[in-house]
């Protein structure tokens, strides 16, 4: 196709061999057309670049076919995948996305609902964990929505993600079969639910092994780097160590093995550590890291699925959808010294 000539539908039915009503079917709705003709419609739209412009649509058909993703961090390690399970699905049923960035600003966050009073958005997947206060008065009633990669503290709006619970218990068993016995948790929080889960699932792992309540040390956390440090440096000063650190996800593991690193203690040596999430960082520190995979395409692709059956008038079977986590077992964990003591 000619660079300066935007490639057609008609252009795509050509080299497809199929009609025009055809091919909008294999972009639409791609369940509804055999696996042979959508794969010469995929082909076929690959050599002539040819793209659906879901706003275009939109407002052609007096409805919207887009959806809008609001993240409190569009940097966070774990949107991008999640982004691309999301986007995908969303293609492939004839929608696009929208993505409201609202840099942990609740204002901004309230501001992105002007999409659906203007008829911009047709559904909404929430990053944040709450909804927009005071939303009651930007919108009639809440869209479509959908919780992803945090519950929704407040809202009782369907969910996709991990089951933090099941990742964390299984991050806690490595520990104990390691002979760990003293094992600190970094990272609880009232308020984020994710985080409230893996605890639990900290404390079952314990229960489970016999681990008096009274060697379990808990500190909270927000999820950063410099938690994870300044976790290491109450404990020092509390002169309360652990042999090891379950983290409640990597950035905060992370920040615990620079805290230990700093005060010359070797990982794992003298102490393991255990993160969660698995994001890229993960695998390039030293030692590399042992973490709690989550299947992040696979989440937003799931969400997104959930969605569109809302956008359908359906009624999900499910309004809690959890995906397995796996355990990925790198060089940040092994036995806890013989000789260990207080130092």
């Amino acid at each position: 196709m000619s660079n300066s000539t935007p490639a057609t539908i008609e252009d795509v039915a050509r080299i497809a061999e199929v009609s025009i009503a055809t091919v909008s079917r294999a972009i639409h709705t791609p369940e509804k057309v055999a696996n042979s003709t959508r794969l010469k419609v995929n082909q076929a739209i690959a050599i002539t670049g040819y793209t659906t412009n879901a706003m275009a649509r939109s407002l052609r058909l007096g409805r919207s076919n887009m959806i809008l993703v609001v993240a409190p961090d569009i940097g966070d390690p774990n949107f991008s995948n999640i982004l691309v399970g999301l986007e995908n699905e969303a293609r492939a049923h004839g929608y696009g996305i929208l993505i409201g960035h609202t840099q942990n600003d609740a204002q901004r966050g309230l501001e992105y609902l002007k999409f659906f009073n203007s008829n911009q958005a047709a559904g909404l997947i929430l990053f944040t964990g709450i909804l927009p206060f005071g939303h009651q008065t930007m919108t009639a009633r809440l869209p479509p929505s959908v919780g992803v990669f945090e519950p929704v503290f407040n809202g009782g709006i369907p969910y996709v993600g991990v089951d933090d619970t099941e990742g964390a218990r299984k991050a806690v068993d490595l520990l104990l079969a390691e002979g760990h016995r003293k094992i600190a948790f970094i990272g609880d929080s009232r308020t984020r639910l994710a985080y409230t889960r893996r605890r639990e699932g900290y404390e079952a792992g314990l229960d489970a092994a016999g681990v008096t309540k009274e060697t379990r040390i808990v500190l909270e956390g927000d999820g950063t780097i410099e938690s994870g440090r300044h976790a290491v440096e109450q404990l020092f000063m509390r002169d309360t160590l652990p042999t090891a650190f379950m983290c409640v996800n990597d950035q905060t593991a992370i920040g615990v093995m620079i805290g230990l690193n700093a005060r010359g203690y070797d990982i794992p040596r003298d102490f393991s550590v255990t993160g969660f999430d698995d994001v890229p960082q993960a695998v390039f520190m030293s030692p590399s890291l042992t973490t709690i995979r989550q299947p992040r395409t696979a989440i937003g692709k799931q969400a997104m699925a959930l969605l569109l059956e809302l956008l359908g008038d359906g009624r999900p079977a499910e309004t809690e959808i959890l995906l397995r986590p796996d355990l990925v077992v790198r060089n940040s964990v092994s036995a806890p010294p013989k000789n260990w003591q207080r130092r």
